[in-house]
């Protein structure tokens, strides 16, 4: 049997690019890939790149004010919305032009189109064309999920946000995950009067209960205006903007109304199931630990599987897929201890590991974890307070999960993560000397568990 390439990739995202370029570039084998929209996927083009950017420009009044507080003549600064959204989007092309070259100088034909499955070895370009390859890779990833309620189709979501004519006055994010925590915290930060509903008890389910009211808190603090315990019935426009009808009984018109309500596998319309491959409750593709369908010659990687959305997730499921069917070299994604972070304002979340409330259903445990007010900004008169905490075995002395509520908190996970996953146990951090004067230093002093269960 004949086949036109080694290997077909349809998306052009994070997992999808990975997996191509390291087929071609390294593997030598013959790739090609089709994207519909740009390069680059949800990170690059809708998610993480232009929304740190996004936290970036937000922090900026913050930082205006804090100079004052240092001695710094610091005048009066409007933000320029319009100056910023012409700079990222060059930001965009330029960073979707690397990803093209890439695949480019890796020898892999790019198709610009959509494409969809027409069974086990071939896919079909929108142009019609059809194209055999012994192996197929589905890395669509997903999209943004607005339930269906009267006026819905009136919401912006995460795909929209950056490419707004203005910024309006005010607005209503609705749900309490990271990317609703993060679009709040930015859009106050660049003087949106913002409110959030979520329709659960606490924002950021899944992570460490006491973390997850710290991040509140200084949301609130910030100015957020936050519901938990509230949903929306209605959207309806009106001459002053949108008018929303809210589960406790308020109601109230927004500039605009963001859904951040969680995200689906891109998988409709792909031909998924009729070639034969399995797919979820939400319509993700279900694969076994490496990367394989049920159709033998079809994988999928990222978030179109739904195991752990992030992208540098998907870049090692692409990478160790390609190494195991063009490489000689099996190899497994590892999807233990993988650390996270969510760029909310004052304080960033960055978490490793199991939170205090799974660790103590699993056994005995000692949790160790402090509260201050940083350097920087108790100088400065701001009352926000940082967090680490340090989840510990009390059998083996292993460091479970570490959670840190502070600023550049991201920055902070990324090496404890390495520790953790290295197996470090509480007397290993006890060890490490301190770096003083540091927030981090905190991790490595803790020497009193505040609790034991």
């Amino acid at each position: 049997m004949s086949f036109d390439y080694d290997l077909f990739v349809i998306g052009g995202g994070s997992g999808g690019v990975r997996a191509a370029r390291i087929a071609a570039g390294e593997h030598g084998a013959r790739v090609a890939l089709a994207e519909e929209y740009r390069m680059g996927g949800t990170c690059v083009i809708r998610g993480c790149v232009p929304k740190k950017l996004m936290v970036f420009a937000s922090s900026y009044p913050a930082a205006f004010e804090d100079a004052r507080a240092y001695g710094w003549n610091v005048q009066p600064a409007e933000f320029d919305w319009v100056a910023f959204r012409t700079r990222l989007e060059a930001e965009l092309n330029r960073l979707e032009a690397a990803y093209r070259s890439g695949l480019k100088g890796a020898n892999v034909t790019v198709f610009d189109c959509r494409a969809t499955l027409q069974d086990a070895h071939s896919v079909r370009l929108a142009s019609g064309q059809v194209i055999r390859a012994k192996h197929i890779l589905v890395a669509t990833g997903g999209r943004p999920f607005v339930p269906d309620l009267p006026g819905s189709e009136l919401a912006l979501t995460s795909n929209e946000i950056f490419k707004l004519e203005a910024l309006p006055a005010s607005v209503l994010v609705v749900g309490g995950g990271f990317i609703a925590c993060e679009f709040a915290s930015i859009l106050n930060g660049l003087g949106v009067e913002v409110t959030q509903f979520y329709r659960g008890a606490q924002v950021l389910r899944g992570f460490d209960d006491e973390a997850r009211g710290h991040i509140a808190e200084q949301m609130v603090e910030a100015g957020v205006t936050l519901h938990c315990g509230t949903d929306v019935l209605t959207l309806e426009k009106t001459a002053d903007g949108i008018r929303v009808s809210g589960t406790d009984g308020s109601e109230r018109t927004y500039g605009a109304v963001v859904y951040a309500t969680g995200r689906v596998p891109n998988t409709d319309g792909l031909g998924l199931a009729e070639a034969g491959v399995a797919l979820g409750r939400k319509g993700e593709v279900k694969v076994d630990a490496w990367s394989q369908t049920a159709v033998p010659s079809i994988y999928a990687v990222g978030d179109v599987t739904d195991r752990i959305n992030l992208t540098p997730v998907a870049i090692r499921e692409g990478h160790a897929f390609a190494d195991t069917v063009f490489g000689a070299r099996p190899r497994q994604a590892d999807h233990d201890l993988v650390a996270s972070a969510v760029f909310t304002q004052p304080c960033e979340l960055g978490s490793v590991g199991q939170s205090e409330e799974a660790a103590r259903d699993a056994g005995p445990i000692e949790v160790y974890a402090t509260s201050f007010k940083p350097m920087r900004s108790g100088f400065a008169g701001r009352n926000h307070r940082v967090m680490m905490k340090l989840i510990v075995c009390a059998d083996t002395r292993r460091v479970l999960g570490c959670h840190i509520v502070a600023p550049e908190a991201g920055e902070m996970i990324q090496l404890a993560g390495v520790a953790i996953k290295m197996g470090a146990t509480k007397e290993d951090f006890d060890r490490t000397c301190a770096v003083h004067p540091t927030m981090a230093e905190e991790l490595v002093t803790m020497r009193k568990p505040v609790r034991v269960a």
